[in-house]
């Protein structure tokens, strides 16, 4: 399967520590593996999938999609603003 990382994905990454980075590494295998593990959305982001996981006691999601054979990223980060910022993302794009 295809994998493919939006603009804030990437720069969000860039600028974690390098045990975060490794953490987010080992999430995003584990959606590529098994892309149905993330809650599938409604309304404003209908088709968009978050998976959520836990580092170092905080909640992180990682919003993606799945299109024919290819997964994308679009966004990582903490829930705070979370969905307004993906849904201002999409606006913009």
């Amino acid at each position: 399967m295809d994998t493919s990382y939006k603009p804030p994905f990437k720069k969000f990454v860039k600028k974690q520590s390098r045990a975060f980075q490794l953490k987010i590494e080992d999430e995003a295998e584990g959606v590529i593996k098994n892309p149905d593990i993330g809650e599938a959305k409604k309304g404003d982001l209908t088709g968009f999938k978050v998976h959520k996981f836990k580092f170092q006691r905080q909640e992180y999601l990682i919003a993606y999609k799945t299109e024919s054979n290819t997964i994308i990223f679009y966004m990582i980060g903490t829930h705070e603003n979370f969905y307004r910022e993906l849904k201002q993302y999409l606006r913009e794009v």
